[in-house]
């Protein structure tokens, strides 16, 4: 009976998430001036309430209240990025504060966390810079808030299975013409998923 009380608590929260996650991932929308499909949010956005709903509720089943704050987030800022190859300090940052509040919390080694936090960010502005706009700024503060949360060990396996993975779905796109090899690919949902498995691990 207990379970069954804690399951349904945990659907419920999915669906009020779910929708409070909506609204504010419309609000960030009509603030910004740097979307890549303005025009197309509508259409772009019209199965974002299920996949959010299903993906929480399937999620939630695993970890505390401090893994399922971090994994609502993650889960937002996939769906930005999915839609508008956008990732919002509005989210990055709490997500970061959260990760600090949690190393703490767990007792785990803060310099640590911050080194990886700190390397990986790093790491990856430079190679934004490199790159000259093929990985954008959210990326990079994405790579240095999960290595906050996760370390450099589980951040390092994160970059590669997100890199893998992004590049063979950004590979088949090319091959069914969906994009072309001068199209922009957004890797922040790799990362974003493969953190959430790390930290439900």
């Amino acid at each position: 009976m207990i379970l069954l009380a804690i399951f349904a608590a945990k659907i419920i929260l999915a669906a009020v998430l779910t929708f409070a996650g909506s609204l504010w991932i419309d609000k960030l929308y009509s603030r910004s001036k740097e979307l890549t499909f303005p025009e197309e949010i509508s259409s772009r956005a019209r199965f974002r309430k299920p996949i959010i709903f299903i993906a929480l509720s399937c999620l939630y089943m695993f970890g505390d209240l401090w893994i399922m704050a971090a994994i609502f987030l993650l889960v937002l800022m996939t769906v930005t990025d999915f839609e508008q190859y956008m990732l919002f300090d509005a989210m990055t940052l709490p997500f970061a504060l959260l990760g600090g509040f949690y190393v703490w919390q767990m007792n785990l080694n803060f310099q640590a966390h911050i080194a990886a936090a700190l390397i990986g960010g790093g790491i990856f502005l430079l190679l934004a810079v490199l790159s000259k706009g093929s990985l954008g700024g959210g990326d990079v503060k994405l790579i240095a808030a999960l290595g906050l949360w996760l370390g450099a060990e589980k951040l390092i396996s994160v970059v590669l299975i997100g890199t893998i993975v992004g590049g063979l779905v950004a590979v088949l796109m090319i091959l069914t013409k969906q994009k072309d090899r001068s199209s922009y690919f957004a890797y922040g949902p790799y990362f974003a998923l493969t953190a959430i498995y790390f930290l439900l691990k």
